[in-house]
């Protein structure tokens, strides 16, 4: 017999194919023995990829810890309460939209019918679900306490959303304010400056120093505005592309840590995201080498991802692991003594989780603060600009007034 399928693999990728088998449970058991998570499988022989499309589309950041946030804490629940797991994944599907995200619950919940366990479902996604994740859920399903496992992923995902929403949170208003400086410089040169050039040709009006250099960038922008504009393109681009890049990366990262104030903020919340992952991996008893290397994948910066690299390779040759975290370049002494202290002691994974909280509560005071300063800044600079430019305009005006009441 024909069978048509849609499966996928662990990559994510997805297949639509024909097999041949006798029945539908035997295409599924020849597909799984093959490396692929079956979707879903039809005796018509020819399965419409009616969602393939879809499932390769992703969410943004903001989204996908959303959306995993609210999906841990509601399949914690509901394991907990001893809903069998193919029907909590169903009950999940049935109050979501259409769109990639439930294409991927749909996938995990298929692969789990198929007799897939929940964290290989999850690795066959894993621009949602990471290592991390899928570790922690591994942990749990082999150990008896998924419920429990699930609510300590619940609890990480809802502090990185908190992270995140607090971020972008402080970003807005002086992005917008500097958006909205920018519109007005550029109306002021193109439309107002234009206008009183006019007005000076016809009064014949001398025209100070400050002024001329306001009319030729005026006269600039109006006449090469497109090369302006398309340069300014390509040099986001480039930039963008050089960012990616193993060495530009370095290189922005590097360039934060030396930032005076930045530098700070940057390493503290480095240091937030290793302690809380960390801790939330050695709490959910998995090994601290298998820790360390989920923490590495899962950290940002560069010189942070090294620094816990180092400290894989430390623990690998039978080192304690705080002797990697003794760089007081990169990790303060507080931290330092915390980890020691804790892996003396055998609680690293709670005095980690500690750390993480302490950390947390220092960053959001210090991204109200440094919200409160960057905005008056913004206006500051904003109120200097229009008022260089309206100062340039007038002073021309001044001149001829002076000039008429002298005669």
């Amino acid at each position: 017999m024909k069978l048509a399928y849609r499966a996928c693999d662990k990559s994510g990728r997805e297949f639509t194919d024909t097999i041949e088998a006798m029945d539908p449970e035997a295409a599924s058991e020849d597909l799984r023995r093959k490396g692929l998570f079956v979707i879903e499988i039809d005796e018509s022989a020819n399965l419409p990829a009616r969602s393939a499309g879809r499932t390769r589309q992703r969410l943004g950041r903001g989204s996908r810890i959303k959306h995993l946030a609210v999906f841990t804490k509601q399949l914690s629940v509901l394991v907990s309460s001893a809903t069998p797991l193919v029907e909590a994944l169903e009950a999940f599907e049935r109050q979501l939209k259409d769109g990639p995200w439930l294409d991927t619950i749909e996938a995990v919940r298929a692969s789990v019918e198929q007799g897939a366990s929940l964290s290989e479902a999850m690795q066959a996604h894993p621009e949602y679900f990471d290592s991390a994740y899928c570790s922690l859920v591994a942990a749990g399903e082999s150990r008896g306490n998924l419920p429990a496992m699930l609510d300590r992923l619940a609890t990480l995902k809802k502090n990185q959303l908190r992270i995140h929403n607090s971020m972008i949170g402080a970003m807005i208003y002086p992005a917008l304010l500097t958006a909205i400086a920018v519109a007005v410089l550029a109306l002021i040169l193109t439309f107002v400056v234009p206008r009183f050039v006019t007005l000076f040709e016809t009064l014949d009006v001398p025209l100070p120093a400050s002024t001329k250099v306001m009319v030729a960038v005026s006269e600039t922008v109006i006449s090469y505005w497109g090369l302006m504009l398309a340069g300014a393109v390509a040099l986001i681009v480039a930039l963008a592309t050089w960012m990616r890049t193993p060495g530009g990366k370095r290189s922005v990262d590097g360039m934060l840590l030396r930032t005076p104030q930045v530098g700070k903020i940057v390493k503290s919340f480095a240091m937030a995201r290793i302690t809380r992952l960390l801790g939330v991996l050695l709490e959910g008893h998995v090994p601290v080498l298998d820790a360390l290397r989920l923490t590495e994948h899962a950290v940002a910066n560069v010189f942070y991802g090294e620094l816990v690299t180092r400290a894989e390779e430390l623990v690998s040759r039978g080192e304690p692991v705080c002797a990697a975290f003794s760089d007081i370049g990169l990790v303060s002494p507080c931290v330092y003594e915390a980890i020691r202290n804790g892996e003396r002691t055998g609680q690293l994974g709670p005095l980690l989780l500690n750390v993480a909280d302490f950390l947390d509560d220092e960053n959001d005071v210090v991204l109200r603060s440094l919200t409160s300063i960057i905005e008056p800044v913004i206006l500051i600079v904003m109120g200097l600009l229009v008022g260089t430019v309206a100062i340039s305009l007038f002073i021309p005006l001044f001149d001829l007034t002076s000039m008429v009441q002298g005669v």
